[in-house]
């Protein structure tokens, strides 16, 4: 795979939840992380992910805001 995108995490699906257009994607990137992508039912059955699979998140912003507390 080839991306221009600076920010991807591979990680493992651990739990995909299908509304009636929307799927939450979660998977876990390791240490105890765990993210969550909402994409398309479609795009979840095209790309054919399923849990146990991997998978990357390609994280594509124009601002990322910092906090600290």
């Amino acid at each position: 795979m080839k991306i221009s995108a600076r920010n991807t995490l591979k990680g493992k699906i651990v739990e995909v939840t299908k509304g009636a257009t929307t799927a939450h994607v979660r998977f876990d990137i390791g240490n105890g992380v765990v993210m969550t992508s909402s994409i398309t039912n479609a795009a979840v059955n095209e790309l054919g992910l399923v849990v146990g699979g991997e998978a990357y998140a390609v994280i594509k912003a124009s601002d990322v805001m910092v906090a600290v507390d």
